[in-house]
């Protein structure tokens, strides 16, 4: 596990880790935008929903071994691992905080 990670970039990591959506969701800002992929999600029950269908029902996991601060944003890259086509995948997530919680997510192969 990378060191360091901000408080709720751990806590969505750890809770991913765990398949927990509810943990997954809670560092999230309520009105939170995340880009998977070019797909806009926003608010928790967007959010929801695609960690539950693309998450939750893979088993992916994300492991990050990497953690850099560019631009305002925390850049964490890793592998996510699962039962899904090509895995492991490396992946980038570009995390916005604001006031403690993650605003915004772009996640990137």
């Amino acid at each position: 596990m990378v060191p360091d990670l901000p408080k709720p970039v751990a806590a969505y990591v750890e809770a991913n880790a765990q398949l927990d959506v509810d943990g997954m969701l809670k560092p999230f800002a309520a009105d939170a935008v995340l880009s998977d992929n070019g797909k806009r999600h926003e608010g928790h029950a967007e959010l929801r929903t695609l960690f539950e269908d693309e998450v939750i029902a893979v088993k992916a996991i994300f492991t990050p071994d990497a953690v850099r601060h560019e631009g305002g944003q925390v850049v964490v890259e890793g592998p996510a691992h699962g039962d899904f086509k090509g895995s492991p995948i490396r992946f980038t997530y570009r995390f916005t905080l604001e006031n403690d919680a993650i605003k915004a997510l772009e996640i990137t192969v």
